[in-house]
């Protein structure tokens, strides 16, 4: 092995003739240059690694603060990638096999020693040892690709069966208002002439609210797929957030009526002129608004707070509904997801999860706070965005 450089050594031995004796061998190589720090002992030696940097140690199993192959432990521990050639006084082979096993790239009698073996002692122990970390970093390498090519399967096994699920719960989400269409579509090719007016007006409104159901389902399909391929953007524009929250408030009377629910607004804090993305708002907190009536019993009350605070602002929706199962609640912003508990209420499983990607986009948070039977309160928390920072 051609060397250009001066191999440094770390000689850890307690008997200075020893040394001296090692010196003069190395003195002798022709072809190597070496550079040689002695220290008596295991602690002094740990000193010199943590403060230099060495290509070999010349190890003594006999040193007055560590005996035998305990030293190894605390040299590998502390230079992981340094070859150690162990030096001792017996010809034992067993102990020879024991250090190696240990971590030591060789193993040398002293009274054998002589200038030409310590030589290729040293060079044999570096170059196994350079082998050694290099097949070691090419398999960590192999390791942690294989887990990047096995999370990369994983991840591939469950967007297929996302996709699977997606298609089998979309199918069945339109085929039940397909399937109303159909049915009416039917009665009045066959009965048109013996239905009366007030009838006809019927079936036409179901059919009309069957397509509405329809391109609601497909709109909220598209937004979950432009959220997902990051197609989804915020568009600041200035907008008066209480007055903004009032008519979504009185759109939502018409609905609150027909289960004779009461619907209370309030405003709490100080509101300053800032920008906001009206349509990501408006998914979200029509979509909470909506939810909170659903599943309010007849007569109930909805309350719908904004909590304006210097920095953030709050949206605080509760109702007196059936409550979500804490095994539920979270899973509940995952597409097509529904609570155990909903049992035949009418739902797609997509609002709260348009609602938190329109959050997410925001850069705010959301929260759930449930009780079955008791109620559920939604709050979700934005960051106030003014206009000196969109300039």
């Amino acid at each position: 092995m051609a060397v250009s450089y001066s191999v440094k050594i770390l000689l850890i031995e307690d008997n200075l003739a020893e040394a001296r004796l090692l010196q003069e061998f190395l003195k002798q190589a022709k072809s190597h240059e070496f550079s040689l720090v002695h220290v008596k002992r295991l602690g002094e030696a740990l000193q010199q690694l943590r403060s230099r940097t060495y290509d070999v140690i010349l190890l003594d199993l006999t040193l007055p603060d560590s005996q035998g192959l305990a030293s190894l432990a605390p040299l590998i521990t502390h230079a992981p990638g340094l070859p150690i050639v162990v030096l001792t006084n017996t010809n034992d082979d067993e102990l020879a096999l024991e250090a190696v096993r240990r971590g030591a790239q060789d193993f040398l009698v002293k009274r054998q020693v002589n200038s030409d073996l310590l030589i290729r002692s040293l060079r044999y122990a570096i170059e196994r040892k350079q082998v050694v970390e290099t097949l070691r970093t090419v398999n960590q390498a192999l390791e942690i690709r294989v887990q990047e090519r096995t999370a990369e399967l994983v991840k591939v096994q469950e967007i297929s069966q996302f996709k699977s699920e997606f298609v089998s719960m979309l199918s069945h989400d339109i085929r039940s208002p397909l399937n109303t269409i159909q049915l009416i579509a039917g009665l009045l090719q066959n009965s048109d002439d013996k239905l009366p007016k007030e009838k006809k007006f019927s079936h036409f409104q179901l059919i009309r609210s069957a397509i509405k159901n329809m391109a609601q389902l497909l709109d909220e399909v598209s937004f979950i797929g432009r959220a997902d391929s990051g197609q989804l953007h915020c568009e600041f524009h200035q907008l008066n957030l209480e007055n903004f929250c009032r008519q979504l408030v009185e759109e939502a009377q018409l609905t609150t009526q027909q289960k004779h629910l009461t619907l209370l607004f309030t405003s709490v804090g100080e509101l300053d002129e800032a920008l906001w993305d009206e349509s990501l708002l408006c998914h979200i907190l029509s979509n909470l608004l909506n939810n909170a009536i659903k599943y309010s019993p007849n007569g109930g009350t909805v309350r719908f707070q904004l909590i304006a605070q210097e920095q953030i602002v709050i949206f605080q929706i509760q109702d007196e509904g059936i409550g979500i199962p804490k095994e539920d609640q979270s899973l509940l912003f995952k597409p097509f997801y529904r609570a155990s508990n909903v049992d035949r209420i009418p739902g797609t499983g997509l609002g709260l999860a348009i609602v938190k990607k329109c959050v997410d986009t925001l850069g705010g948070e959301i929260s759930i706070h449930s009780e079955i039977g008791v109620g559920t309160t939604f709050a979700v928390t934005l960051p106030i965005t003014k206009y000196d920072q969109k300039n």
